[in-house]
């Protein structure tokens, strides 16, 4: 099947359309309207994140399942677990949501528990190993948050820029700001 095909069948009944470039390439474009995919209604009952690094993506689930799905970016680079402070890298495990806030560079930021019990165990572990310096710190300030005034183009471009917190565009974090309550679980993984 040709990839036009299977573009066209995959883009039937969406608001995402599907022209050809020259050479015959389609191009997909997503109106200005589509930044972030949410159901209609709101979400009902428990509220739990899903931040998939590989996919630079931040999904949201409810009693009813899927809820939402907003792009991503991270810290360094390297989408390698969070080793120590300085490192620019986002943690992976399973923390929760402990404030919510107006920031002033950032837009929002709703602050994670980062370190956990869990996070102090990988990095003495890996103290222990040799795999960091003796003398290195943890870290903490780990949270979700928006980009500098009209910077959202650094998600759309997947740039990971930040010190290892978690960036949406500012619309989106706005949204996910207004129903997401402080106590919401947040699993982070590669």
């Amino acid at each position: 099947m040709k990839l036009t095909a299977v573009l066209s069948s995959i883009l039937i009944g969406s608001s995402i359309t599907a022209t050809h470039a020259p050479g015959n390439l389609p191009v997909v474009s997503v109106p200005a309207e589509k930044n972030h995919f949410h159901r209609a209604d709101g979400p009902e009952g428990t509220i739990y994140i899903v931040i998939d690094k590989s996919d630079y993506e931040l999904q949201v689930y409810d009693d009813k399942g899927w809820y939402a799905t907003y792009p991503v970016v991270f810290g360094s680079t390297s989408l390698d677990d969070k080793q120590m402070e300085g490192d620019k890298k986002t943690p992976e495990g399973n923390f929760k949501i402990v404030s919510k806030k107006m920031h002033p560079k950032w837009d929002r930021f709703i602050m994670l528990d980062y370190p956990t019990k869990e996070s102090y165990e990988k990095f003495n572990d890996r103290k222990n190993r040799g795999e960091i310096p003796r003398n290195a710190t943890i870290g903490g300030g780990v949270g979700i948050h928006g980009t500098w005034p009209h910077e959202d183009y650094q998600v759309d471009k997947y740039k990971n820029w930040t010190n290892g917190c978690i960036a949406l565009k500012n619309e989106d974090v706005e949204d996910l700001y207004e129903y997401v309550p402080i106590g919401t679980k947040v699993s982070i993984r590669k």
